[in-house]
């Protein structure tokens, strides 16, 4: 049994929750915003508003989650991934929606579990929107997106048994399905900002749940949905080629980092645990 190294406790799990349903909250509020609310008449303001709440509240969780036990050594893990992923990111970005990022957050999350998986993902979106440069009010939502994508395949099941190749089916299917929702959420977030572009595809205030429903999927279909296979079918490429070894590797370099080990301090001269007393 490898050793996860992050546990979720009862804080951690409060906090994913309440941003989880603040972040649907950010990102589904043009699809059931009454006609009347405050909301609806600066439709306009709002992504802009979410953008500066959610890096507060994404932050709030990383911290809560690395207050319950992210050690040095998962420090140092969270940052040798982070960097790859960052810098896998920009090697297919414009072409097709090549990113073989994705495929790496699928193990990682896997071998590392959920609340690693979240602030993994967070943090990687952070790093490689620095160094594309992609920073914009989108980043905060990309972040977010990232974190619920790494996460859910740190809670996929059997952890701990299933092995070999029904694993990496497992994890190509999870991928697949998780690179069109990551496109699809991310879609709702820059849709809002096109409005007025074209009756048939652009967000309307205020419009029935129907209507507007209708429009963000021509949107979809008309703008990114080649993109977003492109991105699902090399996450599944990558995992069946190289995920077996892959997954092999963050699992031994988990066993070695030995996470969960206790770290005892004891008086000079008294003797070690199992060890037995001197006797002059």
């Amino acid at each position: 049994m490898s050793a996860r190294p992050v546990r979720l406790g009862p804080r951690s799990v409060a906090a994913l929750v309440l941003v989880s349903l603040i972040g649907l909250g950010a990102f589904c509020w043009p699809l059931f915003a009454d006609p009347g609310s405050a909301v609806t008449s600066h439709a306009g303001d709002a992504p802009w508003l979410f953008a500066a709440l959610l890096p507060l509240l994404v932050a709030v969780v990383v911290a809560t989650i690395a207050d319950c036990g992210m050690d040095a050594k998962a420090v140092a893990m969270l940052g040798v991934l982070a960097a790859v992923g960052a810098a896998l990111r920009p090697l297919g970005a414009g072409t097709a929606g090549l990113e073989p990022m994705f495929f790496l957050m699928v193990l990682s999350g896997r071998v590392l579990g959920p609340g690693f998986g979240f602030v993994l993902g967070a943090v990687t979106m952070f790093a490689s929107a620095l160094l594309t440069g992609g920073v914009g009010p989108w980043m905060p939502f990309q972040m977010l997106s990232m974190g619920w994508f790494t996460m859910g395949a740190g809670l996929l099941p059997g952890p701990e048994r299933l092995r070999g190749r029904g694993e990496l089916l497992m994890l190509s299917a999870y991928g697949f399905l998780a690179a069109f929702a990551y496109g699809t959420v991310m879609n709702l977030q820059g849709w809002v900002l096109l409005q007025g572009l074209s009756s048939g595809i652009s967000f309307q205030p205020g419009a029935p749940l129907g209507d507007n429903l209708v429009r963000f999927l021509a949107y979809v279909t008309a703008t990114s949905l080649g993109w977003d296979l492109g991105r699902a079918v090399l996450t599944v490429v990558l995992t069946l080629t190289v995920g077996g070894t892959l997954l092999k590797a963050l699992r031994r370099a988990t066993r070695r980092a030995n996470f969960e080990a206790q770290v005892t301090f004891e008086a000079p001269g008294e003797p070690s645990r199992g060890e037995a007393p001197h006797r002059t």
